[in-house]
């Protein structure tokens, strides 16, 4: 079928062209609202042509030659191969500064860049540092007002935009972090918008990896800053829409499709959402097929209704997160959950309808203790024998340092100390008869080096892309420059611990909260 566009699209002169690409398959870049919203915000411009393009598109309407602006969107350190293998494709130079002036300028953003640009900054010329809501005023109007100017005139003048971080204007020393080229303090400011009308799908796809689906945005950011979340940092403050303009996206979505799908890092924590659950239900009576879904569950919050809603409207399966096996460790990272708490989540969510309940849960949190782990192992088997018919899923990942947040100067646990911790979790969880999912403990080790490098990492990077991108890769094209000393000790970046008072690599992106202020939050949690 068709993909069905619910904008209106106006009749093109474009006077720019550009491609926005997303670093992974079709169906994965359009179920990303974030992509999504963008490539329409810029598709409802007359003056500008937009072509989405991703890792398995075929065919393209515009030639690499005529594209004028070529956009990324990266929500995951490893959406870098993605990005190499799209530039590839159009025989693009991976590196800005081995592109000329008949190659378009490539830019940026997405949380990833926003938090930490230094590992992926000598492959763009221009980032978008924090929400893009209006790039089509704030940055492609001036590439396309300065068509003229040579890339460097035109860099140079987004760089006195809020929000721009261009790379090449800069240098980088490990003792004082990124600098402007003089030497003099540099610093870019995070561009935040108000969350005044909710972010909605703006074409449906069978296509889409959730087909079909109308997808809303109700809050961003989450209001409960677990210490180690960087959805919870980078996104302050946290936002909500109002549950009118939120009742009013769902009846607009109806009328296209059966399929409404509610987004934010925290949605239960909105103040209406229980409103919100009452007009779904509703509207539930006309639309008997109406299907819904959401994120997360705030594991303190669940009502009856919200678990009747979600029955109701089909979903069996549900998500909650615990963080950590103790109250001792939850309130230490933040995530102020008692044992109590998430007894009765459990108990409303069974009781009401749910099939089963998939809790995540983080191992190698700061201090933790093998106390910790088998508080963890006894929460599960309470659970098992108070809900024998329930399907419980356990699924865990291991703490990685974040840029922009409390625990982004702690230490990582190092790899054999983790692996046995799963192991031990696997036999104990096996005995209770527990399903348990885990992360790959090493492939957690690379993510946490890519969260906390510098821009000494570029050349590495295209190294692993190279090299066939696998595990092994990642260890044996470090092991070679390592060796080559072009680069330190990989666990100087995943592992180690910083010093308060040290220069980090991303301390020159300034948002809130600021490093003062995730200094004395670190400091009540853990010191």
């Amino acid at each position: 079928m068709p993909d069905t566009v619910l904008y209106n699209r106006p009749i093109k002169n474009p006077e720019i062209n550009i491609w926005m690409a997303f670093p992974a398959i079709e169906s994965f870049g359009m179920s990303s609202l974030g992509y999504m919203s963008i490539v329409k915000t810029l598709d409802m411009r007359a003056d500008y042509f937009v072509e989405k393009i991703f890792t398995d598109t075929k065919n393209t309407q515009l030639l690499p030659s005529q594209v004028d602006v070529m956009g990324f969107s990266v929500s995951f350190e490893i959406d870098f191969l993605g990005m190499f293998s799209i530039l590839d494709k159009y025989s693009i130079p991976l590196k800005s500064a081995e592109r000329n002036e008949n190659h378009p300028l490539i830019f940026g953003g997405g949380p990833v860049l926003t938090a930490n640009p230094e590992p992926f900054c000598e492959f763009f010329d221009f980032i978008i540092v924090g929400d893009a809501e209006n790039i089509d005023k704030n940055v492609i109007d001036v590439i396309k007002e300065n068509k003229t100017l040579s890339k460097t005139e035109i860099l140079q003048k987004l760089s006195e935009l809020k929000g721009i971080y261009v790379p090449s204007l800069t240098v980088y020393t490990e003792k004082e972090g990124v600098k402007n080229k003089d030497g003099s303090v540099f610093s870019v400011e995070k561009i935040s918008s108000q969350l005044s009308n909710c972010i909605t799908t703006p074409v449906l796809s069978d296509k889409s990896f959730f087909s079909n689906t109308y997808v809303i945005e109700i809050v961003r950011g989450c209001p409960q800053r677990c210490a180690f979340c960087i959805a919870s940092y980078l996104n302050m403050p946290y936002r909500y829409c109002d549950s009118d303009k939120i009742i009013e996206s769902i009846d607009e979505g109806l009328k296209h499709t059966n399929k409404i799908a509610l987004l934010g890092a925290l949605i239960t924590a909105h103040p209406e959402f229980d409103k919100i659950c009452e007009h779904i239900l509703k509207r539930k009576e006309d639309i008997p097929d109406l299907e819904l879904s959401v994120s997360s569950l705030r594991a303190d919050s669940i009502s009856p209704l919200i678990i009747k809603t979600l029955t109701a409207c089909g979903q069996k399966h549900s998500t909650i997160a615990i963080e950590a096996g103790s109250e001792r460790l939850r309130k230490l990272i933040n995530k102020n959950l008692t044992e109590k708490q998430i007894f009765e989540t459990v108990k409303t969510a069974y009781e009401n309808g749910l099939s089963g309940l998939k809790i995540y849960a983080m191992i190698g949190h700061p201090t933790e203790t093998q106390e910790d782990i088998d508080e963890l192992v006894a929460l599960a088997k309470k659970l098992k024998s108070s809900f024998k018919t329930f399907d419980l899923t356990f699924s865990f990942s291991t703490f990685v340092p974040k840029a922009h947040t409390p625990f982004q100067f702690c230490e990582r646990e190092a790899t054999k100390q983790l692996e046995k911790k799963y192991e031990y979790l696997k036999k104990e969880f096996h005995k209770l008869g527990v399903k348990i999912r885990t992360s790959s403990v090493k492939w957690d080790y690379w993510q946490a080096l890519l969260s906390r490098a510098d821009r000494r990492i570029c050349d590495y990077l295209i190294d692993v892309y190279r090299s066939g991108a696998n595990l092994g890769a990642f260890k044996q094209s470090y092991k070679k420059m390592h060796e080559d000393n072009l680069l330190p000790d990989s666990d100087i970046f995943a592992l180690k611990n910083h010093a308060l008072e040290e220069i980090l690599p991303w301390d020159f992106i300034k948002l809130q909260p600021s490093k003062q202020a995730l200094i004395a939050e670190y400091k009540r949690l853990l010191v």
